[in-house]
């Protein structure tokens, strides 16, 4: 039986140190190198055992996994996470806020807010992205996006930001894949080209028409992968930020 990805991730990354520039394998499935800085909402969040991806939704506030909570620096501004570029900001991150249903033996309610140190300074390179306004649903073939620094081939290995673009997936179908499969998540991937999002970049979000629609969370080796379904933590979200 294979074993969700998340699972993989957690456990190929604990038995590497940061250190080992070499664990640091980023591309997408069936993606290319993104432009440098075309995403310039990603955020890259690293810890002493794991690293993981976020998006900037507001200059104090990052949106991210809940299963990425750690001891997290957050670097703003990245194309390549092996370089010091001047592009870069480097946060700490005040206060952890997951949300306070989420079951990590589920990855039920899978989202997290990260409250920062310091404001994100805005510009070229360091923006936000826009969440939905409602909670109307992701209709299936709805085309999106994805991007990260995630791990996924053995033989491959580079350390800057890859995309893929995706689709959405049918629900009543997916639930075939995940029988656990619940309201607050969304499938997408596309069978056709093989893409999806890999090991690594949990917390990465899922773009549809520039918005950013779901948050990447587990998986397979193959598509579709599972993403928490933003629009329905939407009261939640702006009730934490209001803190």
């Amino acid at each position: 039986m294979r074993q969700p990805q998340l699972l993989l991730a957690l456990l190929l990354l604990l038995s590497c140190p940061w250190a080992n520039t070499s664990a640091l394998r980023s591309q997408i499935m069936g993606g290319h190198e993104a432009q440098p800085h075309s995403h310039p909402y990603m955020v890259f969040l690293k810890t002493d055992r794991f690293f993981c991806g976020g998006f900037l939704v507001a200059p104090s506030w990052v949106m991210t996994a809940a299963h990425c909570l750690g001891n997290t620096t957050v670097i703003l501004g990245a194309h390549s996470i092996n370089e010091l570029e001047a592009s870069q900001q480097i946060r700490g991150v005040l206060r952890h806020h997951p949300h306070p249903e989420y079951d990590p033996n589920t990855v039920s309610n899978d989202i997290m807010l990260l409250k920062l140190t310091a404001k994100a300074t805005l510009n070229e390179y360091v923006k936000t992205i826009v969440l939905p306004r409602t909670s109307s649903d992701l209709r299936a073939g709805t085309k999106c996006s994805v991007a990260g620094w995630g791990l996924i081939d053995e033989d491959q290995a580079t350390n800057k930001l890859f995309e893929t673009k995706i689709s959405i997936y049918s629900h009543r179908k997916c639930v075939h894949f995940y029988p656990a499969l619940n309201n607050g998540m969304v499938c997408a991937g596309s069978f056709h080209e093989l893409s999806d999002s890999s090991q690594g970049d949990s917390g990465g979000p899922l773009v549809c028409n520039n918005v950013a629609k779901g948050i990447v969370s587990f998986g397979y080796e193959n598509p579709p992968g599972v993403y928490t379904r933003i629009a329905n933590y939407l009261p939640w979200s702006r009730k934490t930020m209001k803190k």
